[in-house]
């Protein structure tokens, strides 16, 4: 009885090591075909395309005349661009000339935390630029930094959708240090908040959740008390005209805002708004019906476009830090 125990014994024994002596050799296998997977991998994700959000800039003779310059390879700043985090797209950029640099800054959504923070850029010529770094980060997403100069002061309103309130920022140290000054109203999830000084009040152009309101707030002194326009919101169930998409412009003395068309898609294009009437009590606009930018159908910007920020260079002269999505070569 003993014999047929000992010979299965063995029999499983020397079964067991055919087979770890079989796994041994698998993994070796694929140990010498890993390498050369990973880089037929590598090789695959250069070649390929990636839809995302990336910016551009644009120039031309008026803000209503606008191309890519022969002399721009567009987009100028890409995710790859970004050092300090995993971005996955860049949005929402907004220029400022101090001396003989021009600044960007822009939403950087961050893949690992998945929400924006702010990223800044720079440039010796406003047509070739380099990504420098995060600027702001909250534990909330941030996007839309709208920077302006006010008293020898940079601020800035990011949007911050999440919270119930449209915040102040102050350069502490311009360009990389902000510092969070005041709320200027609150109540409500704020889109993409657009001010601008005009006929001596300050006018705040902001959308709500949804991309179909616009409200308009005024105040007499940028940080003091902001009211609410009786006529406010002065655009309602609209998906064509409603969310800003860029800076407030004024031309010749009259006052245009910058608005995203999101219907039949979000963010095809980019429409601009004379303001014929403004005042505490009135509030009256006319579109203009060409549009500033739009969707190309081709290439890094194809899909869609919803942001312009434009500056005169010079008479004749306009350049505009512009946003698209489409695919970029890896």
């Amino acid at each position: 009885m003993k014999r047929p125990l000992v010979v299965l014994a063995a029999f499983i024994l020397s079964t067991g090591i055919c087979i770890y002596g079989f796994l041994l050799s698998d993994n070796r296998i694929f140990a010498r075909h890993s390498p050369q997977r990973a880089n037929q991998k590598e090789s695959a994700d250069k070649t390929s395309t990636e839809t995302t959000w990336s910016i551009g800039i644009y120039t031309g003779s008026s803000p209503f005349e606008l191309s890519a310059p022969a002399n721009v390879s567009n987009p100028v700043l890409a995710a790859d661009d970004v050092t300090d985090v995993d971005a996955a797209l860049l949005a929402h950029p907004f220029m400022i000339k101090t001396g003989s640099v021009h600044y960007m800054f822009f939403t950087v959504k961050d893949r690992l935390k998945k929400h924006g923070s702010i990223g800044l850029a720079e440039s010796s010529n406003g047509m070739d630029w380099e990504y420098r770094q995060i600027v702001i980060d909250e534990p909330y997403d941030l996007s839309y930094p709208f920077i302006f100069k006010w008293q020898n002061e940079y601020y800035m309103t990011p949007e911050a959708h999440t919270e119930t309130s449209v915040r102040l920022y102050r350069a502490s140290d311009f360009p990389v240090k902000w510092t969070y000054e005041k709320d200027l109203v609150s109540g409500d999830h704020f889109i993409s908040t657009s001010i601008v000084s005009y006929k001596e009040m300050w006018w705040m152009f902001v959308g709500r959740l949804g991309n179909e309101t616009l409200r308009l707030f005024y105040a007499s002194d940028l940080t003091g008390r902001w009211t609410e326009h009786p006529r406010s919101p002065v655009i309602e169930k609209d998906l064509n005209t409603a969310r800003p998409g860029g800076r407030p412009i004024v031309i010749d003395g009259t006052l245009y805002r910058m608005g995203q068309d999101c219907y039949p898609t979000y963010g095809n294009q980019v429409r601009a708004f004379e303001v014929t009437d403004i005042s505490t009590t009135t509030y009256k606009e006319e579109m203009i019906e060409v549009p500033i930018i739009k969707a190309t159908s081709a290439g890094w910007n194809a899909d869609a476009a919803h942001h312009v920020d434009l500056h005169q260079i010079r008479k004749n002269l306009w350049i505009a830090a512009v946003d698209g999505q489409g695919k970029i070569d890896q």
